[in-house]
């Protein structure tokens, strides 16, 4: 008897070891207390992501397939869904050449944005051209109201012969974007350490060559970034693309404008027309998010 209970005494671990199975077990359960109270605050960030961007649009692919009557009735879901505004969308107005139309300006502006702001930027940050008036000047531009350029961008287009075309509306995209590729790319280029221009340069290498071959590999999730950006940019203007553009250049945005008549909106084939406009977005969103977070996330970290 005496031997069995000095056999149980050796086998019950020591009082040390107990007292740290007991620190780690409430350690853990402060560790799990703790991850579900931060779990409340990232569900409401969710259900505010959701009632904001998921909301709107599924209301609008709703009204999409309500009848006239049905969308004055304001209720979420249609009560006699129909397919009518679909073919009618496409029935009443071009939208699959005004779709086309803004993808081509948009993707085509971007290039020129693009060509345009890479070696501004490299300019104006690693050779220090312009002092900080010519990179402040840049950005203030993007800050006056577009309005403000109708009229000269107009005499302008006109004595060009650009006016009331899609060259032309390509090429006001593309110059109305730089400030915004300039400030995307400022963070970027700076990440470069400069020892690696000066090693370039002193090889012999020439600033062009540099920006070339060295830089440009170097920020190419930038260059993605601010390249889907700047052509998200171009593809949902309108003012521009209203005053600067006719059949058979009109844009996405101005086809949508058309379904509104003097005494009535057509607001099935308005949101039909929408929601299909919107696909080219979503497929650009869901193929480039890589390099689009990326991009972001990179030129965000210094």
């Amino acid at each position: 008897m005496a031997d069995a209970v000095l056999d149980h005494a050796a086998a019950r671990p020591p009082a040390a070891a107990r007292a740290e199975r007991r620190r780690r077990y409430a350690a853990t359960l402060a560790a799990d207390q703790g991850a579900r109270d931060r779990r409340w605050p990232l569900l409401v960030a969710y259900a505010l992501v959701i009632a904001f961007f998921v909301i709107p649009l599924a209301y609008l692919v709703s009204v999409s397939f309500k009848t006239p009557d049905d969308v004055l009735s304001g209720r979420f879901l249609p009560t006699d869904p129909t397919l009518a505004n679909w073919p009618a969308a496409f029935g009443a107005t071009d939208l699959g050449r005004f779709i086309f139309n803004s993808v081509v300006a948009s993707l085509a502006s971007a290039f020129v944005t693009m060509a345009i702001a890479v070696p501004a930027t490299y300019a104006m940050v690693r050779l220090d051209v312009g002092g900080r008036v010519l990179p402040t000047f840049t950005l203030a531009t993007y800050m006056a109201p577009p309005v403000v350029a109708l009229i000269p961008l107009f005499f302008l287009l006109r004595q060009i012969g650009l006016l009331h075309t899609l060259p032309g509306l390509i090429l006001v995209y593309g110059l109305m974007n730089v400030p915004v590729a300039f400030w995307l790319l400022t963070g970027f280029i700076r990440q470069v350490p400069r020892e690696i221009d000066e090693a370039a340069w002193i090889d012999g290498s020439g600033s062009w060559r540099t920006l070339v071959h060295i830089v440009v590999p170097l920020i190419a999730p930038g260059l993605a970034a601010s390249f889907i950006i700047c052509a998200v940019l171009s593809y949902n203007e309108f003012l521009f693309a209203f005053f600067f553009t006719t059949d058979p250049s009109r844009t996405l945005t101005i086809g949508i404008a058309l379904f509104q008549g003097e005494r009535l909106v057509n607001f099935g084939q308005m949101a039909a027309a929408s929601v299909t406009g919107l696909v080219p977005v979503y497929i650009v969103a869901v193929v480039c998010q890589r390099w689009l977070v990326s991009g972001l996330v990179s030129g965000g970290v210094k």
